[in-house]
């Protein structure tokens, strides 16, 4: 009887006694006005990027038959150019030849895009590799868009592609994976939403980017990697979805990075914090201490920021013993 009362359904069974419940309900709100409350409060709610999930992109209505590239092809190209190894951008990617279907192109002409656009990545031409080195000035205007905001172009361009695609994708694979339950307000579904199309664009940047390895430990295994962030996501709104603020880390190494444990110097080399060289601990002698000095494995786009860097170093890394 208690639990109806508060709104519970008939089978719900409240731990405790009538009594307790009956001293506990007077001063608690009933389930039903606190699901109210959630739904009317949903749409009051703003987080960045999310307003852009209630809304349709603009397709352009040249965008699948002109013979220039338009800027909605090039965006979409340089979203995919993110997400896949650099080694993998050829005309027998499937994924190249999805893309290319969708915007009215050929996988040839959709890998030289993307390849074009590696000219501009400062990660390829300093390691001696030039793409094509045939960009074109709206490609370099794209670039420069999406670093200036890599929130709003890595959504807008996601849902386009859906909207190109006329179904959601299905490989998403987000770090903490949030279900939508069916009476969520639009609202909130359309929020979860948007939250899902932000991690797995930075998964995917981050993971091809170092090529599916771990940069400290080499473990290759994607169950066990995470797209760590440099800067935490909550520190920095502006470069949350930058892979240039992200490392492949297996599991074990996020956290220790996350907690202070470990950190880069301006080399990109790793730096053991004090706290955990302890002799007599078998297992941190040998995960971690190994690892001392060694440079990562850079990865082929986006090399880590040596602002972020030196940002985590700073006010992360704890280096004494407690």
């Amino acid at each position: 009887m208690a639990s109806l009362l508060m709104g519970f359904s008939g089978t719900f069974r409240i731990p405790v006694s009538d009594a307790r419940a009956y001293q506990q309900f007077a001063e608690a709100a009933v389930v039903p006005m606190i699901e109210v409350t959630a739904k009317l409060m949903a749409s009051f709610i703003k987080i960045d990027g999310a307003e852009l999930a209630a809304q349709s992109i603009a397709i352009s209505e040249n965008m699948t038959n002109s013979k220039l590239w338009t800027k909605e092809q090039v965006k979409l190209a340089f979203h995919l150019y993110c997400q896949i190894p650099f080694g993998k951008i050829d005309s027998r990617n499937k994924e190249v030849i999805s893309l290319a279907k969708v915007i009215g192109r050929t996988s040839g002409a959709a890998a030289m895009k993307m390849l074009n656009i590696a000219s501009l990545d400062p990660a390829i031409t300093n390691t001696g590799r030039v793409g094509l080195g045939n960009a074109s000035a709206l490609d370099r205007e794209v670039w420069e868009e999406f670093h200036a905001d890599w929130e709003r172009l890595a959504v807008e361009s996601q849902l386009l592609r859906q909207q190109l695609d006329k179904e959601m994708p299905q490989d998403f694979e987000v770090e903490s994976d949030l279900l939508i339950p069916e009476d969520f307000a639009g609202e909130t579904r359309q929020v979860i939403a948007t939250q899902r199309i932000k991690q797995q664009f930075f998964r995917r940047a981050v993971l091809s980017s170092y090529r599916g390895r771990c940069c400290m430990s080499g473990l290759s295994e994607p169950k066990l990697l995470i797209a760590s962030h440099i800067v935490p996501w909550s520190i920095d709104k502006t470069n949350r979805l930058n892979p240039s603020n992200g490392l492949c880390l297996s599991a074990i190494h996020d956290r220790a990075f996350d907690q202070g444990l470990i950190t880069l110097d301006d080399d990109f080399k790793i730096i053991i914090s004090e706290q955990i060289q302890k002799p007599n601990d078998t297992f941190m002698k040998e995960i971690f201490l190994p690892l001392n000095g060694k440079r990562i494995e850079f990865p082929d786009r986006f090399t880590p920021d040596i602002a972020f860097i030196a940002w985590h170093r700073s006010t992360v890394f704890v280096n004494s013993r407690q």
